[in-house]
């Protein structure tokens, strides 16, 4: 019976926290990555350079700063119509579902991991992501049920009250 309770508690702080898998990013990471871009314009080679920039995407949208994560979405939108490799376009496809989803905006984000899995169906990563956005939609759909709910409650309650003065 404990273990119950147990899990029915932590099954509810894990459904309000939203504790996902997906690693953060902090600003040093992402200035490195500024820094390790810039020094291969100087004459690199552009496999060198489109790496870096991939590392700097990758560290934009796990970044802790919105600014930063819509940068990223920038950045990686603008290569996505770049010939690429299939694996890059995995990887490209996966960078801006992490982005979209740090923005919030699950829909988006459920698309472009769908697409990214239609390269890659056994990719864990993408899987794992997939399951997160499917379950801050659930929540976002269960929450928004709440209030609407408790706002036809609360509307209901005050015509009663209102018919019952008169």
């Amino acid at each position: 019976m404990e273990a119950t309770i147990g899990n029915f508690f932590e099954s509810v702080g894990h459904f309000f926290s939203g504790g996902d898998q997906i690693p953060w990013c902090d600003s040093d990471v992402v200035a490195g990555c500024e820094r390790e871009v810039a020094e291969a314009e100087k004459g690199s080679s552009e496999e060198l350079k489109s790496e870096c920039i991939m590392r700097l995407s990758w560290s934009l949208v796990h970044s802790k700063r919105s600014e930063d994560v819509q940068r990223g979405i920038a950045m990686l939108e603008a290569s996505l119509s770049s010939n690429c490799s299939p694996l890059q376009m995995r990887e490209k496809l996966y960078l801006l579902s992490v982005g979209y989803y740090r923005s919030g905006e699950y829909p988006r984000s459920r698309n472009l991991v769908e697409r990214c899995l239609e390269i890659a169906p056994d990719w864990r990563q993408a899987l794992t992501l997939k399951e997160a956005v499917e379950e801050k939609i659930t929540k976002d759909g269960v929450i928004g049920i709440g209030i609407a709910a408790t706002a036809v409650g609360l509307l209901a309650g005050g015509i009663a009250a209102a018919l019952t003065r008169r």
